[in-house]
């Protein structure tokens, strides 16, 4: 089978293929210099901040772009004037989570979920996610967008 025919058909059923492989990309980066760097450096030093510097762009990547595109999620904490932390959640209207791909919710997801247990840097992303999540699916917080026009004008 040609490599073409490979590639073309591990991305067909991906509705974002390029931000799917970038979600996944710094991910595996970290995980597999994490790992195997232990062969080629004595420095913990060096493998460290290498290692700190791949978990914080997939931070970046799954915070600012994935959750965006793949899930319609997006989430910050902001300092009110009391000086306490709120949560501020933003989310697709449901008409167009709907039209979201599921297997890019699920890569989503499952990635975030399973990377967990390597980089605790991910915790936040999954705590902002899922609070996201819960959020939507009660309708209950008033800090709720569902018109996001940044992703409207990506579906």
């Amino acid at each position: 089978m040609d490599v073409d025919l490979l590639v073309e058909a591990a991305v067909e059923n991906y509705a974002n293929p390029k931000t799917c492989f970038f979600h996944v990309l710094f991910k595996a980066g970290a995980l597999a210099f994490y790992i195997l760097s232990a062969l080629f450096f004595n420095s913990f030093v060096i493998i460290f901040v290498v290692t700190v510097l791949l978990a914080a762009l997939d931070f970046w990547v799954v915070k600012n772009v994935s959750g965006r595109i793949l899930v319609g999620l997006r989430w910050w904490n902001e300092i009110n004037d009391l000086g306490e932390s709120v949560w501020k959640f933003e989310c697709l209207d449901q008409e167009s989570l709907s039209r979201m791909n599921k297997k890019d919710s699920w890569l989503f997801w499952w990635t975030l979920y399973l990377t967990v247990r390597y980089f605790a840097s991910i915790i936040a992303n999954i705590v902002g996610f899922t609070k996201c999540r819960k959020a939507m699916t009660r309708r209950q917080l008033p800090e709720i967008s569902t018109s996001l026009i940044f992703l409207r004008k990506l579906i």
